[in-house]
This record gives structure tokens, C-alpha cells and sequence, in this order.
């Protein structure tokens, strides 16, 4: 490091600035022993000059007189350079908060070293808020692009298929073929706008919650047998070990989380596949492992699985009527419990959801 970066490097530490106070409180206190110096020797000149004839006592004030306007007159001098400095960076702050209100988030206040004292704080908040916003606004518009993407899909589909059905030579397999099609597209934007709403819903202050007594136990053995169509199709093995556990929640929401990791193990596990769903409970907690032999997910895409329309195989997620909302509910259901969930998965070998529930829960807002 050259000694010109060092310089700089030193003024930017509170050492520097707390030398230029010192020098500051120097340079103030030098100026008013110049002026009452100054009034000493001039004050007398001043009084024979006007043929003023004062005791000690009014000769005293005098020269105190003239030296505060000397001191005043110099100080007169400064202060407006010191003043534009101050309103010049205020300035900047306000301008800033202006920008932000019309929606431009690029923003950034500089902090300014003789200022740091006084608006440092200030100007963080601002810069962090800018930064927060602009972080939203971009997930607002990746949202909105999303369902956009979402919506158009099938909506292209259904009307393609609508096209084809004016045909008047089409046979009555092919028909139904696209009427088939045409249903299910609908059933997806139906569970599109379900999910949505549902999801806003968990996301407010207003969202229904009702926390009560229940057998955690019980109730994922009860999905598990109300899904016995799905996976015996699939021929899947399924196995449960499951603690006997009374936990304090919100049944009906827990349900969808079950219902969601249950049903993504069949639809990601292939055929004659195996699935062990296992609890354990400890003192304040239980812990629930759904666990597949399924497809995995690969090590660049874990980050991502809770994200909103996040899909790691977008193709087939696709086939199978998935939209990418379901572990977004998942996730927002099990925080509002002050619960986690946890995955881990590999390419080709598996996955397991790991979710940690408090048995008294608090409902979190």
C-alpha cells in the first residue's frame, strides 16, 4: 500500500475525525483569543478616537463588545460554507427518500466522514431499505412473470385444442381425446388459483388458524391409507414407524403439509419404489422423515425447492400437474407453527423431507 492510500486509509477512521474535532475546538478557541487580542489593542485606540473618557468597568465591556463582533464577523466568514456542506448532503438524504417513493430502489447515500456522527445511522437505514425494496421488487416481478407463464401455458393449450374441436371431420375418439385434455388443463389452473389464493392467504395476518389437541400419529397413518390408491398403483412400498404423539396445532393445516410431501414421494418415486415415512418424539419436539427411493434432486437445485413456481424437472413436473407452489405452502405452514423443514436429496437417489414441529406450538405471525 502506497503512502498516498494510507493517507486516505487514516482519514477514514475515527482517529482522524477525532482529531479534526480537536482541531476544530482549536481553531474556534485560537479565533476568539485573536479577536479579544485584537480588541485589546484597538478598543482604547477606538475610545481616544472618539473622545470617550470610561471608567475600568465600561472600558472592559467595551473591548469584550468589540472583541464578540470581531469573533462574530469571522465566524460570519465560515459558517455559510459549513452550512451549504450540511444542506448539500441533507439534500442528497431527501432526494434519495424521493427516489425510493417513485420506485427507484438503485439508490445509495454515501456516508460522508464529517456527518457520520449525525446522520450515520440514518443513511444505513436508507441504503438497507433501498436495498430490501429493490430485493422485493424483483421477486414481484419474477412473481408476476411466473404466474403469467403459469396461466399461459394451459390457457394456449385449451384454446389450440377448442381450434380442433370446430373440426367437423375429427372422430369421435379424437374428441374426446381433446376434451380430455382441455379438462385437464382447466384442473390445473383451478389448482394454480387454489394454491395462490392460499398461499396469499398464509402470507397475511387474516389467514384462519386454529390450533387444538390431536395424534400426530394418527393422522398421517390416516393420509397414508387415504393415498393407498396412488402408491399401490405404483406398486411402492411403503413403510411407517411412527412415535404416539399428541402435539398442540392447527390440524387441518399440518394436513397439507403431510398430503404434499406424501403425494410428491408417489409422483417422484418410480414404480415398485419404496417410501418410509418415520417420527420420533423428544421432550418438546417431534420430528417427521418422509423419505423415496424417487428421482432426487440434484445438489444445484436444493437451495431452491421451497421457492415459489421453482420446478427442478420442469418437464415433468408439467406431466404431472405440478406448479411449483406446494413446498412454498409447506414451508410458510411450518414456520407459522415455529416449526423447520429440512431436505436433503441426491440425483438418482432419493429424497428426504426432515420437518421439526414444537409439540405446544405457538402460532408465529
Amino acid at each position: 500500500m502506497s503512502l498516498i492510500q494510507r493517507i486516505r486509509a487514516f482519514m477514514k477512521t475515527k482517529a482522524w475525525r477525532r482529531i479534526k474535532f480537536i482541531f476544530s475546538i482549536a481553531t474556534i478557541l485560537l479565533m476568539m483569543f485573536a479577536a479579544w487580542s485584537i480588541s485589546y489593542y484597538i478598543t482604547p485606540l477606538l475610545m481616544k478616537w472618539l473622545g470617550w473618557d470610561l471608567i475600568d468597568y465600561w472600558a472592559f465591556v467595551v473591548v469584550n463588545v468589540v472583541a464578540l463582533l470581531l469573533f462574530s464577523a469571522v465566524c460570519g466568514l465560515f459558517v455559510p460554507f459549513a452550512r451549504n456542506k450540511h444542506l448539500a448532503f441533507y439534500q442528497s438524504i431527501v432526494d434519495a427518500v424521493k427516489r425510493i417513493s417513485k420506485g427507484d430502489f438503485d439508490v445509495t447515500i454515501k456516508q460522508h466522514e464529517d456527518f457520520e456522527n449525525e446522520y450515520g445511522t440514518l443513511v444505513e437505514s436508507i441504503n438497507q431499505m433501498a436495498g430490501e425494496l429493490g430485493q422485493m421488487e424483483k421477486m414481484r416481478q419474477e412473481f408476476i412473470s411466473n404466474v403469467s407463464h403459469e396461466i399461459q401455458s394451459p390457457l394456449t393449450s385449451i384454446r389450440g385444442f377448442a381450434r380442433a374441436l370446430q373440426n367437423d371431420e375429427l372422430s369421435e375418439h379424437e374428441r374426446q381425446h381433446y376434451l380430455q385434455i382441455i379438462e385437464l388443463e382447466t384442473m390445473r389452473l383451478s389448482k394454480l388459483s387454489d394454491n395462490l389464493l392460499k398461499l396469499t392467504s398464509l402470507e397475511s395476518d387474516h389467514h384462519p388458524i386454529e390450533p387444538q389437541f390431536f395424534r400426530l400419529d394418527s393422522q398421517l397413518r390416516n393420509l397414508v391409507l387415504v393415498s393407498e390408491p396412488q402408491w399401490n398403483a405404483k406398486e411402492l412400498e411403503l413403510d411407517l414407524n411412527l412415535d404416539k404423539a399428541n402435539i398442540f396445532a392447527d390440524e387441518d393445516m399440518l394436513s397439507q403439509v403431510w398430503v404434499n410431501l406424501i403425494h410428491n414421494a408417489i409422483k417422484f418415486t418410480p414404480d415398485k419404489g419404496s417410501i418410509s415415512i418415520d417420527m420420533k418424539v423428544s421432550e418438546h419436539h417431534v420430528e417427521v422423515r418422509v423419505e423415496d427411493s424417487g428421482i432426487g434432486i440434484g445438489e444445484a437445485h436444493l437451495p431452491h425447492v421451497f421457492e415459489r413456481f421453482f420446478k427442478a424437472d420442469a418437464s415433468r413436473n408439467r406431466e404431472q400437474g405440478g406448479n411449483g407452489l406446494g413446498l412454498s405452502i409447506v414451508q410458510k405452514i411450518v414456520q407459522l407453527h415455529n416449526g423447520t423443514i429440512e431436505v436433503t436429496s441426491t440425483k438418482g437417489g432419493g429424497t428426504t423431507f426432515i420437518v421439526k414441529l414444537p409439540l405446544h406450538a405457538t402460532i408465529a405471525r
